[in-house]
């Protein structure tokens, strides 16, 4: 079986493909008010292009795709995809990240297209704060999504929320009851520097180990025995057996880049072999300028070859993106 590797021996098999930058939530973590610039249509990756890198990328060694944006289900007929993307030989796992709005309706053809799994995004349980957070009055949606995930997909359903201190951590141990109560998997997320607001501080950030004391304070966890070592969320269950899991994706505060395994895909076809970098290698000019398989191939492996050995959030010399979340892909 084929392997992609960069020079630090960390093996690459995780694609992260945002099918578009564009979005229904106005997230204070990730974009202004007024939204951003989007990119030009004619600019974004078409599926059967989106469908050939992925192809070529599992011939690389890729054998995890995750689709998000932006929004993903802003993106017309994405089920149409979801099936191209698993008739790729190879291809192990296929998931999505969505902020849920548009699931409910679109959870019936993902699911028969094949998609399984599915993340979204939750910052808070409260109209209040939801609405403070995301700027759209949309908790009811979300939350009948939610249901609708319970019957379409086989799961497990993850819930992400990005914890603001002064914002919503006081809804953090309602989360852990969350989780509790309806068997999810809740997964909380550092707030990391890549606002478009630049609103970003250690002051905002609710570290995922403070997180966690706050749960086990009200109920007890217990690492999860099943977790992979490659997942950058460290799990655990409830001690009393109850409910779901907790887990705690600490970027900031504890990076696990050193088993990083993962590379990105822009909407317009730049990929990223971090979520922090710098520079990008731009794909869309060999996607429509006839270069061979074989040739993208080639500039893939380079481009891996030379991953970043960390994201530098915690360097004296760290520089911020130029692109936001929306821009990159979650």
């Amino acid at each position: 079986m084929p392997e992609l590797k960069d020079q630090l021996g960390r093996t690459i098999d995780n694609l992260r493909i945002s099918v578009t930058d564009r979005c229904n939530f106005r997230c204070v973590y990730c974009m202004p008010e007024e939204g951003l610039d989007w990119v030009p249509r004619e600019q974004v990756l078409s599926f059967e292009e989106i469908e050939r890198v992925a192809r070529i990328a599992a011939g690389l060694g890729i054998r995890k795709v995750r689709l998000t944006g932006g929004e993903p289900l802003v993106r017309k007929d994405l089920h149409v995809l979801v099936r191209m993307l698993l008739d790729i030989p190879g291809m192990e796992d296929l998931s999505l990240t969505t902020n849920g709005l548009l699931l409910g309706a679109q959870a019936p053809l993902l699911s028969a297209a094949g998609l399984r799994r599915i993340n979204v995004s939750l910052d808070a349980l409260t109209k209040e704060t939801f609405h403070r957070l995301a700027r759209r009055d949309a908790l009811d949606q979300v939350m009948a999504s939610l249901d609708a995930a319970r019957t379409f997909f086989a799961g497990p359903i993850k819930v992400n929320a990005v914890v603001l201190r002064g914002i919503n951590d006081h809804e953090i141990e309602a989360f852990a009851e969350f989780a509790r109560s309806r068997s999810f998997e809740v997964r909380f997320i550092e707030f990391m520097p890549l606002d478009a607001d630049q609103i970003w501080s250690r002051e905002a950030l609710v570290s995922g180990e403070e997180i966690r004391s706050r749960i086990h304070r009200l109920h007890p966890l217990v690492p999860d025995p099943t977790a992979s070592v490659h997942s950058p969320s460290k799990d655990y269950l409830f001690e009393d057996g109850i409910g779901g899991k907790v887990g705690f994706i600490n970027s900031v505060t504890e990076p696990f880049c050193d088993r990083c395994n993962r590379i990105r895909i822009t909407a317009d076809g730049k990929l990223r072999t971090c979520l922090f970098s710098l520079a990008e290698t731009d794909l869309m000019p060999l996607l429509r300028g006839g270069s061979a398989d074989a040739d993208i191939a080639t500039v893939i492996r380079r481009a891996v070859w030379v991953k970043e050995p960390g994201h530098k959030i915690n360097a004296a010399d760290f520089v911020r993106s130029a692109r936001t979340m929306s821009q990159i892909g979650g």
